[in-house]
């Protein structure tokens, strides 16, 4: 009887030390998830001698909570969205005001759409690790053709001429929208430091603003160069979310040039807010 006792106190304390090793590793992963879903500055900011901007809100609209927002731009009066997630992914044309989907285009579950950007009469939507870049009809989202490319699609943006493409790393491919070949790369830093994770882009004011996958900044990149010119810190945009609903990370950025707005929000964010720069950084 002794024995069995003791076996089965053996066996218990095993199951309790197992349990709390089970439980302090899922206690890490729920941090490492949650890293850069709060209102703190992030750590990039802490060594930057470029400067860190804060910002206004001017007006925030109803978003799509379910949205796994991958992409966002601005075209003609509306907002075009793409989502992502496998058996989710769509491309979206939103009214901005009601946040109302107007047109609708859902992607095969096999793919996991990213960024999208326009290009003349067409858009492009890239796919997270299917190589392939979908081009559709503006106007009725019927695929024209697809493309192949090599390496992961995170964000894609345009200047009117060239398509620039992120894959997560610290590199940015300049890109031929005709033949998605690229013309060159551009490695962004910020100083001596490389910084990747790039995701969601925009060209604005001549600049490319980047989403830091995970981070709640935007980096303000010279296409020419790499370099990164300065950082938004959209940090307190979590405190003007619901706390009781399930917001992700920062990711969407779209520039209304014709009056110049700037709009930004995040997956599975219940809002897209319009913001303005502030006139002074807090460097």
């Amino acid at each position: 009887m002794d024995d069995r006792v003791d076996k089965f106190l053996n066996m218990t304390f095993k199951r309790i030390i197992l349990f709390f090793i089970i439980f302090i590793f899922c206690l890490e992963l729920v941090a490492i998830a949650d890293e850069g879903q709060n209102n703190q500055p992030c750590f990039i900011l802490k060594n930057t001698k470029s400067p860190i901007l804060s910002i206004k809100v001017i007006n925030s609209f109803p978003h799509d909570a379910k949205a796994f927002t991958q992409g966002l731009l601005h075209y003609n009066g509306y907002l075009y969205e793409s989502t992502g997630l496998n058996g989710k992914s769509s491309l979206r044309k939103v009214n901005i005001k009601s946040g109302k989907v107007l047109q609708e285009l859902k992607i095969d579950q096999k793919y996991f759409a990213e960024g999208i950007t326009i290009s003349g009469c067409m858009i492009y939507q890239l796919t997270w690790r299917s190589n392939i870049v979908f081009v559709y009809d503006l106007l009725n989202f019927k695929l024209l053709k697809q493309i192949s490319y090599s390496g992961e699609g995170w964000g894609i943006t345009s200047n009117g001429k060239n398509l620039f493409k992120s894959n997560g790393t610290a590199v940015i491919d300049c890109i031929d929208p005709d033949n998605f070949n690229v013309i060159r790369k551009i490695k962004v830093h910020d100083g001596n430091a490389a910084i990747g994770n790039l995701n969601e882009l925009e060209f604005i004011r001549g600049e490319i603003w980047a989403n830091i996958f995970m981070e709640n900044v935007i980096a303000r990149i010279s296409p020419s160069t790499g370099e990164v010119l300065g950082w938004v810190d959209l940090s307190r945009l979590y405190d003007l979310l619901p706390a009781n609903c399930r917001v992700g990370v920062l990711n969407g950025i779209a520039y209304d040039q014709e009056n110049d707005r700037i709009f930004v929000t995040g997956k599975f964010w219940p809002k897209i807010f319009e913001i303005k720069l502030s006139a002074q950084d807090h460097h």
